[in-house]
């Protein structure tokens, strides 16, 4: 647990059985530094009460206090780039009320730089802005061609299909120290594992996202889930949250999401053999798991698997029972989302049953895509319980993180 989280104020969280006894849609799973311009603070956007409640039914209200805009800030995750922040990621916290930070890019400074980064965003947590509660910092710390932190104080991660030449109880304590570096730095959730199966080391070579980089741990269900499990608990042994990913699977597309347009899988299945080892990391204890933009034509052919509500509510949620903070892949600048503009890509979001919108590559776009998130919440109350449902499932991964 990091320092900040440790002195954080926590009369800003609420109970994890309150949280989850309000939330009946799901809960948490049981399962180079640059500081601020100079120069005058940004001042904090006015925020809006939330609607009045209902009538009273006895049971404290769990969101009271919050505003509307800090509890969609909640619900969005700004990149920061890491070798040197851009004042748009800290007007995401300060005038957006965002409560999720990703460190983003590539540095080889080392720890105290990094730490330094942190303390310079969770500085400004406040009533003001995320209602006194703390941030998820998160990184992706996958190891090989994945790692955003390196330098003095961070080991070189060996790729996961390097780890998984490991036992499992191997890489579970090679995993132990990994977290523990990314914990006395700050960071309290990692981006990882992939838990994407490829079926065979021919197909890795035209797997353009996962396997042409070596980054899944196998070419079967068990080997993928033993290793990525054993790289979970690892993790989580020094309070470091894991987002297990990409749901429901990039191990059979062959573009990249993140370069190309309509990237589809055409062979995947709501019943696929494959999906299990997600089914496995849940009951793990993964406390995120992260949807890919990915396109399935035999689940939902019409929208990526971030948008859909046949994926999130209906398999994710649904089919293996997770009640976990479900997080998007990036959908701030990758081309297969252009098609969207920012605001319709967090309300689908939402609309569709995840809870956090991932903004890594562009923090540009954390304005026009909370506006959005308000604008609707306002008009349709269906989408704002939503959202308070969302809100409570990240507030109760914090709890619990910061218990």
């Amino acid at each position: 647990m990091s320092p900040s989280r440790r002195g954080a104020t926590s009369t800003a969280l609420l109970t994890t059985s309150l949280l989850l006894a309000a939330c009946s849609t799901g809960g948490g799973t049981a399962s180079p530094t640059s500081a601020p311009p100079s120069g005058s603070p940004t001042p904090t956007a006015t925020a809006s009460p939330s609607p009045a409640p209902g009538p009273s039914t006895g049971a404290p209200d769990p969101l009271a206090g919050w505003s509307l805009e800090q509890k969609v800030g909640q619900l969005l995750m700004v990149g920061v780039r890491v070798s040197e922040a851009e004042q748009a990621s800290y007007d995401a916290v300060q005038q957006h009320h965002v409560g999720n930070v990703f460190l983003a890019g590539r540095t080889t400074a080392g720890a105290a730089p990094v730490a330094e980064l942190v303390d310079s965003f969770t500085a400004l947590v406040s009533d003001g802005t995320t209602n006194g509660t703390p941030l998820f910092v998160a990184t992706d710390q996958e190891g090989g061609r994945v790692q955003v932190l390196r330098g003095p104080g961070f080991s070189d991660v060996p790729s996961a299909m390097d780890q998984s030449g490991l036992a499992p109880d191997e890489l579970q304590a090679q995993a132990t120290i990994w977290g523990r570096e990314l914990a006395d730095v700050g960071i309290d959730l990692n981006l990882a594992p992939v838990m994407d199966v490829v079926p065979s080391p021919e197909a890795a070579r035209t797997n353009a996202p996962i396997g042409y980089f070596g980054r899944n741990y196998g070419y079967d269900v068990e080997t993928v889930t033993s290793h990525a499990n054993a790289f979970s608990a690892g993790m989580e042994a020094n309070g470091v949250d894991v987002a297990i990913k990409h749901f429901p699977g990039l191990g059979r597309v062959t573009g990249n999401t993140d370069t190309t347009a309509d990237v589809r899988d055409t062979e995947t299945t709501r019943d696929d053999p494959s999906v299990e080892a997600f089914r496995s990391g849940i009951e793990a204890g993964a406390a995120f798991v992260m949807t890919s933009t990915a396109v399935y034509d035999r689940i939902d052919g019409t929208v990526p698997a971030a948008f859909s509500p046949v994926v999130v509510d209906g398999m994710l949620r649904g089919d293996l029972g997770f009640e976990g903070v479900v997080i998007t892949d990036d959908v701030s600048a990758t081309a297969q989302v252009r098609a969207w503009s920012p605001g319709d890509r967090a309300v689908l979001t939402i609309e569709a049953g995840g809870d956090m919108v991932l903004a890594s590559a562009d923090p540009t776009v954390v304005p026009e895509m909370a506006t959005a998130l308000v604008e609707r919440a306002q008009s349709d109350p269906a989408f704002a319980a939503k959202v308070d449902a969302s809100v409570l499932r990240v507030l109760a991964a914090k709890e619990r993180l910061g218990s």
